[in-house]
C-alpha cells in the first residue's frame, strides 16, 4: 500500500488552498437564499457556516435540526451547545414540514442534537416530522441522520419503522480516539446502531471526521467496522475546529489521501463514498438514492 503524506498542522500554519470554498451562485441557490430570508427558515446549511451550502441548495437538498439547540452530550468536536435543553416544541414537525414545502426541497436531511434527557430519546418527533414533510411534500425525499438513542433500540425501531429513504448515524472518528472526541458515545454502540439500520432494509449512511489524530491504519479499521455492519454510503472529509476550546486539528488530509481513502473503501464494497476535505454528512446526499438490492 503506498504512503501518501499527511500534512501535520502547527500553530502559525494557514489553512491549505484545498480548503477554499466558491462563493455559492447560481439560479436554484438564490431562489433558496430568498425564500430562507424572507421566511425567516433555519438550516444548519446556513447556521453551520457549511462548505457545500451554495452546491446543495442549487441541488435542492437542505438540512435541518430538530428537538431544539442544546445538546446534553459534550463532543469536543462540536460547536452546538451543551446543557440542560429545553422542553420538546411539539409544533415542530408542522414548523420544519412547512419550510421544506415552502424551500420547494427535493431532498430533504433532518438531524438533531442529543437528548438523553427524554424517555424516547425523541424519536416521536423524529418520527411525526418525517410524516408531517411526507404529507406536506409527498415528492420530497428523506435522510436522517439521527443518533444513538444511548443503545435503547426501541427508540431507534420507532424512526426506522417510517421507512426514511436513508438512515445516517456518523461515527464520526476512530476506535482509538472515540473516548477523546465523543466523550458520551460508544464505538461499538454506534455500530450496532448502523447493524440495526442495515438489518431493517434501510440505505445505511455513516461519516467519519479526519485530522483528528488519527493513523491511515485507524481509518481503514475503521471502514472495515463500518462495511462489516452493512453501512452502503460513506462520508470522509476533513475535521475543521469551531473554536479553540474545541479539540485541536492535528493533520491536515490532502486531497491525494483523500481520493486513496475513497478507492480503499470502494475496493472493500460500499456502494457509495464521498471523500474529500470539504466532504461533510449530506454532501451529495440527493446522489445516494440508489436501488437496494
Amino acid at each position: 500500500m503506498i504512503e501518501l503524506p499527511v500534512i501535520p498542522v502547527t500553530e502559525t500554519q494557514r489553512k491549505p488552498d484545498w480548503l477554499r470554498v466558491k462563493l455559492p451562485v447560481g439560479k436554484e441557490y438564490r431562489h433558496v437564499r430568498s425564500l430562507v430570508d424572507e421566511h425567516k427558515l433555519h438550516t444548519i446549511c446556513e447556521s453551520g457556516n457549511c462548505p457545500n451550502m451554495g452546491e446543495c441548495w442549487g441541488a435542492g437538498t437542505a438540512t435541518f435540526m430538530i428537538l431544539g439547540n442544546i445538546c446534553t452530550r459534550s463532543c469536543s468536536f462540536c460547536a452546538v451547545a451543551t446543557g440542560r435543553p429545553l422542553a420538546v416544541d411539539m409544533d415542530e414537525p408542522n414548523r420544519v414540514a412547512q419550510s421544506v414545502k415552502l424551500m420547494q426541497v427535493k431532498h430533504c436531511v433532518i438531524t438533531s442534537v442529543d437528548r438523553d434527557d427524554l424517555k424516547d430519546g425523541g424519536s416521536t418527533i423524529w418520527a411525526e416530522t418525517i410524516n408531517t414533510i411526507r404529507r406536506e411534500s409527498p415528492e420530497t425525499t428523506l435522510e436522517t441522520l439521527i443518533p444513538d438513542f444511548k443503545g435503547q433500540w426501541d427508540n431507534l425501531d420507532r424512526v426506522l419503522a417510517v421507512r426514511p429513504e436513508v438512515v445516517s448515524h456518523n461515527l464520526e472518528t476512530v476506535r482509538r480516539l472515540t473516548r477523546e472526541v465523543r466523550i458520551q458515545a460508544k464505538y461499538d454502540r454506534s455500530l450496532e446502531c448502523l447493524r440495526r439500520i442495515s438489518e431493517a432494509g434501510l440505505r445505511t449512511k455513516s461519516g467519519i471526521m479526519l485530522g483528528l489524530g488519527e493513523t491511515e491504519e485507524d481509518v481503514i479499521e475503521a471502514m472495515q467496522d463500518l462495511y462489516d455492519v452493512g453501512v452502503h454510503i460513506l462520508t470522509l472529509g476533513q475535521y475543521l475546529q469551531p473554536t479553540k476550546a474545541h479539540h485541536p486539528v492535528l493533520d491536515w488530509i490532502s486531497p491525494a489521501q483523500f481520493d486513496k481513502y475513497k478507492q480503499i473503501g470502494l475496493d472493500m464494497g460500499f456502494k457509495y463514498v464521498e471523500s474529500g476535505p470539504l466532504v461533510r454528512s449530506s454532501y451529495h446526499a440527493e446522489k445516494h438514492l440508489f436501488d437496494m438490492q
